[in-house]
């Protein structure tokens, strides 16, 4: 009874921002459900998941592997998109200029800016939209090229900072065509010199068959390799940090963007997101209008991602709720897109977005 009264007495001595009070109080019931829910899915789906889950109002997150890095694919397109509103704002430059298609644009991939001509005239209007709603890679790169990349950068980290997190943990961006270079260039270095047409026409190969088309389009040996294969070339690349950042890093970034309303542009684009509809939205089951989910997708070699802020209630009485979901496995794309479909139901059942629907 002793022990029982000083523990008591401890507790209610400690300021109630001490560290381990907070992480003590912030574990409602929602956690333990949540946690053996995502651990179940993950079990099945036979790779890795990472999980981030931050109630922006009341302060509670939830993490599974969201410390660890994690390749982030077209999730890097949010601060990309918040740059160039953010250039808008300070009058430098406006969404109807047009950019014009340079033939060092074109990265293959989703989208329908690569089906244009080189010289066509674009609007940067047009580019946000495919950039966010279809994750198009060329008007990436064509966005990049007007702002710059080292701009994008110090975006990104001012809304990881905005958001309470850490930015030196978020690893730098790079262009689109930049990501291809950096595979590639594990298994050879020379393939740092290849352009968008050259990799659009190594996709054309099945996965294990691009080594092969690599040295004949570099016309070095095989045996010069670093890399023997495109799955161990993108564990490297990977490793190199580019493009990736931990969970809860990448989530601290959507926080920061839902602080300032000159971004809020951004959020309504990504409340139009139409890929990835098999995945978190999925199990969200937003059809049932309980909930909003402003987001962006990303997919890669064994990678898939889905990364946004899901709304409850009235413009008076909105829950946002940032959500940050990975997987890293399988080749085929359906088990991830099943499993992050599983987490969005899981999300939606545990509480972990207020009360279930």
């Amino acid at each position: 009874m002793a022990l029982m009264v000083l523990a008591l007495s401890l507790m209610l001595a400690l300021p109630a921002h001490a560290d381990w009070y907070r992480e003590v109080d912030k574990q409602s019931a929602w956690q333990g459900d949540l946690r053996a829910r995502v651990a179940a899915i993950e079990e099945v789906f036979g790779g890795t998941l990472g999980l981030y889950v931050y109630d922006i109002d009341g302060g509670e997150a939830f993490s599974w592997r969201a410390d660890d890095p994690w390749y982030l694919a077209s999730l890097v397109k949010v601060p990309i998109a918040a740059e160039v509103f953010a250039e808008r704002d300070q009058e430098e430059l406006s969404l109807d200029e047009r950019l014009v298609l340079r033939d060092e644009d074109f990265v293959d991939g989703a989208g329908p800016t690569i089906w244009h001509d080189p010289g066509t005239p674009i609007s940067i209007n047009y580019l946000l939209e495919q950039m966010i709603t279809v994750s198009d890679n060329t008007a990436s790169d064509m966005l990049i090229h007007r702002v710059g990349l080292e701009a994008v950068n110090r975006r990104a980290q001012a809304l990881v900072t905005a958001g309470g997190g850490d930015a030196s943990t978020l690893g730098p961006i790079t262009r689109l065509v930049g990501v291809r270079q950096g595979v590639y260039a594990q298994m050879h270095p020379e393939a740092r010199a290849l352009t968008g047409r050259d990799f659009i026409a190594l996709r054309q190969h099945r996965v294990a068959d691009r080594p092969g088309a690599l040295v004949r389009r570099l016309g070095v040996s095989p045996s010069s390799f670093d890399a023997p294969d495109y799955d161990s070339a993108f564990d490297a690349y990977e490793a190199s940090g580019e493009n990736s950042a931990p969970l809860r890093t990448y989530g601290d970034l959507l926080a920061g963007l839902r602080q300032e309303a000159r971004f809020a542009p951004v959020l309504s684009l990504m409340q139009h997101t139409t890929s990835g509809e098999g995945r978190l939205k999925a199990g969200l089951a937003l059809s049932a209008g309980a909930a909003r989910f402003a987001h962006k997708t990303g997919t890669q070699h064994r990678r898939t991602c889905d990364a946004g802020i899901v709304t409850r209630g009235t413009a008076e009485s909105a829950r946002d709720v940032v959500v940050v979901a990975c997987s890293r496995g399988p080749v085929a794309r359906g088990p991830h897109e099943n499993a992050l479909a599983r987490v969005g139901e899981a999300l939606r059942r545990s509480g972990a977005l207020g009360e279930p629907w």
